[in-house]
C-alpha cells in the first residue's frame, strides 16, 4: 500500500524567470518561444520523478508565471509558442504517480489552478492579441494535449509516431480534468462520434487522421520542423494588430510575511481563526495613496500602482488560502479605504482601455475575480465603517454568498457606505459571461437598471438592502452577533454540502466553455476522484505502470 504523499508546509506560488526548472523562454521581437524541458527530479513533493516531461503543481506555478509575465513585461510579443526542448515527447501530462498518491483536496486543487492557468492562456490570444500555439514535436498525451488546447493553433510533427491522445479513460480511469474533454467538442468542433473514439483510445490519433478529425490545424515535417514553425509563427504575428512598440513592467517577488495564523502583504492581511475555521481578509487603501492623473504616470509606477499591485496580492492570498489552508472553510472580506478613491482608479482604467497598461490590469482583475467565484469557500463580505469595497472592488462583495453591511444607530453619515462604478456593469464578467449584478438579479432586468442609477452615489445600509446589493443591514446592535451566528453555522455544516450548495447557486444563466469546466467537467473529475475505481487500492489510477489492470465496480451509477 502507498503512503499518500503529504504536501510540504506551505506551497509558495511566487517564482520569477531566473528560478524556474521546467520551462525556458525565448523572446525575438515579436515571438516568443516557450520551451519545456522537465526537470526529473524538480517535483514539488517527493515520491515521483517527473518523466517524459509529465508535470505537477511546481510546473504548473511557473507556467502561470510566465503567462503573466508575457502579458506584462513583454507586451509586444504578439505569438507564443509553446514547445518542447525534448526529442520525441512534448508533454505526457500530469504525472501519473503524483496523482495517484496525493490527497484528494490536492488533486482537485491542482486540476483547478491548472485550469484556471490554460483559460487565462485564452484570455491572452482573445484579449491581449498574444496567440498561442502549441508546436507539438512529438507526442503529446493527457494533459498534455491539453495544454495544446488551450492554445488557438495546434502544429504537430508527421513523423508517423508523434501522436495526440487522452488516455485517461483506457488507461487511468478518471476524465481528462484540464478542460479536454470540453475543448475537442466546443472549441475544435470534434463531431460527438469522433469524440467518444478520440477518448478512449489510449495509443491516440496522429498525421493525416489527426487532421482530418480536427485534433490539430496543421503537419509539419520533421526535417524542416523547427523552420515551418517559425514561419507560421511569423505570418500569424504579421496579420495580429497592436499599438506602437511597448515597454513593459517588471513584475518583483511580492513583499509577504508568512507566519501561522497570518498572511501579510502590503494592501491586503490575512488572519485566520482556527477555532472557527475561518480566514478574514483584510483589504486597505492607505492613506495618501490616490489615483494618479494619467495612464502615464500610472505605468510610470509600474508594478506599484495600486491596482495592480493590490490585484498581485489578492491573487497570492486567494492561492495560498485554497492551497495551504484545506480546513478554512470559511472566508470572510472586509475592506477600509475611501471608496470615492478606488471608482477614480477605475475611471482612470476605462478611460484608457485602449492603451495596453489599462487593458492588461483590467484583465488581470477579472481573472483574480474568477478565481473567487470558483473557490470552494464560503465567502462573505462585511460593509463596515470607512469601507472600500467600492467600484471594482465591490465585485469582491458580489462574488460572496453573503453580504452583511452595518447600519450605524448613531447615523454617522461617514459609516458605512460604498459605491458602484462603471466597472460593475460589462469589463469584469463571470466565467458565464454575466457580470456579477446580471448573475444577482438575474431575470431581473429593473432591479438592475435601478442600481445602475446608482453609479457614482454613496449607498448606505438601508439603500442597499432596498436595491437588493446586501443581503442584511443590521444595526450595531445586533451587527456582531449575526455575523459570529453566521460564521459559526457556516463552521458546523458538512462542508461538502456547502461546496456543492455554492457552487449551483454562483452560477446562473448561459453556460460557456468555461463554466462546463469548472461545473460539469470538474464535478464528475471530483466525484471520480473518490471513487475507488479510479483511486481505490485496486482502482486503475493507482495500479497504473503496475502491470494490473484496475478491479472495476461494474454497477453504472
Amino acid at each position: 500500500m502507498e503512503t499518500p504523499l503529504v504536501a510540504p508546509k506551505r506551497v509558495d506560488f511566487q517564482v520569477d524567470p531566473n528560478s524556474y526548472r521546467h520551462l525556458r523562454l525565448k523572446i525575438d521581437g515579436e515571438i516568443a518561444t516557450v520551451e519545456i524541458d522537465i526537470d526529473e527530479a524538480g517535483g514539488i513533493k517527493e515520491g515521483y520523478e517527473l518523466k517524459m516531461n509529465s508535470y505537477d503543481l511546481g510546473v504548473d506555478i511557473e507556467l502561470y508565471d510566465l503567462t503573466q509575465r508575457l502579458r506584462f513585461t513583454h507586451p509586444s510579443v504578439k505569438v507564443v509558442v509553446i514547445t518542447s526542448a525534448k526529442e520525441k515527447i512534448f508533454c505526457a501530462g500530469a504525472n501519473i504517480k503524483m496523482l495517484a498518491q496525493s490527497s484528494h483536496q490536492w488533486k482537485v486543487n491542482f486540476c483547478k489552478f491548472t485550469n484556471e492557468t490554460r483559460l487565462g492562456i485564452e484570455d491572452a490570444t482573445t484579449n491581449s492579441s498574444q496567440v498561442y500555439i502549441a508546436a507539438l514535436n512529438g507526442v503529446a498525451a493527457g494533459g498534455g494535449y491539453e495544454l495544446a488546447l488551450a492554445c488557438e493553433k495546434i502544429l504537430l510533427v508527421d513523423d508517423r509516431s508523434s501522436a495526440v491522445s487522452l488516455p485517461e479513460i483506457p488507461l487511468l480511469g478518471v476524465l481528462p480534468g484540464t478542460g479536454g474533454l470540453t475543448r475537442v467538442v466546443d472549441k475544435r468542433f470534434v463531431r460527438r462520434d469522433l469524440a467518444d473514439y478520440f477518448a478512449t483510445k489510449p495509443e491516440g490519433v496522429g498525421g493525416k487522421k489527426a487532421l482530418a478529425m480536427k485534433l490539430v490545424d496543421g503537419l509539419v515535417p520533421k526535417a524542416s520542423f523547427s523552420d515551418e514553425v517559425v514561419k507560421y509563427a511569423s505570418q500569424l504575428a504579421s496579420t495580429l494588430q497592436k499599438n506602437a512598440p511597448q515597454i513593459g513592467i517588471e513584475l518583483n517577488p511580492l513583499k509577504k510575511v508568512v507566519d501561522h495564523d497570518l498572511i501579510s502583504y502590503d494592501y491586503v492581511k490575512v488572519l485566520i481563526n482556527r477555532e472557527l475555521r475561518y480566514a478574514e481578509i483584510n483589504v486597505a487603501l492607505p492613506d495618501g495613496i490616490s489615483a494618479p492623473k494619467s495612464i502615464e504616470i500610472a505605468k510610470g509606477q509600474g508594478e506599484n500602482f495600486y491596482m495592480l499591485s493590490l490585484t498581485r496580492q489578492l491573487d497570492d492570498a486567494i492561492l495560498e488560502l485554497r492551497t495551504n489552508e484545506p480546513e478554512i472553510g470559511t472566508w470572510v472580506i472586509r475592506g477600509k479605504g475611501d471608496p470615492l478613491e478606488i471608482v477614480k482608479f477605475d475611471e482612470l482604467l476605462l478611460a484608457n482601455r485602449d492603451d495596453w497598461f489599462a487593458n492588461e490590469v483590467i484583465h488581470y482583475q477579472k481573472r483574480t475575480l474568477k478565481r473567487f467565484d470558483v473557490t470552494s469557500r464560503s465567502l462573505i463580505t462585511l460593509i463596515e465603517g470607512g469601507n472600500l469595497l467600492s467600484g471594482s472592488l465591490f465585485e469582491i462583495a458580489l462574488a460572496s454568498d453573503r453580504i452583511y453591511q452595518l447600519i450605524d444607530s448613531e447615523d454617522d453619515s461617514s459609516e458605512s457606505h460604498f459605491m458602484l462604478s462603471k466597472m460593475n456593469f460589462g469589463p469584469l464578467p463571470m466565467g458565464n459571461g454575466l457580470t456579477r449584478l446580471e448573475s444577482r438579479f438575474y431575470g431581473d432586468v429593473t432591479s438592475i437598471e435601478k442600481v445602475e442609477e446608482m453609479i457614482g452615489k454613496l449607498i448606505d445600509g438601508d439603500l442597499a438592502l432596498s436595491l437588493g446589493l446586501v443581503t442584511f443591514a443590521p444595526d450595531d446592535i445586533d451587527y456582531d452577533d449575526e455575523v459570529r451566528l453566521c460564521l459559526e453555522e457556516r463552521a458546523s455544516f458538512n462542508p461538502d454540502a456547502l461546496t456543492g450548495m455554492e457552487a449551483n447557486y454562483r452560477f446562473v444563466g448561459p453556460e460557456t466553455l468555461e463554466t462546463k469546466i469548472f461545473s460539469r467537467l470538474s464535478a464528475w473529475q471530483n466525484w471520480i476522484f473518490y471513487r475507488p475505481n479510479a483511486s481505490g487500492e485496486e482502482g486503475a489510477l493507482r495500479r497504473y505502470g503496475s502491470g494490473l489492470r484496475g478491479n472495476f465496480n461494474r454497477e453504472r451509477i
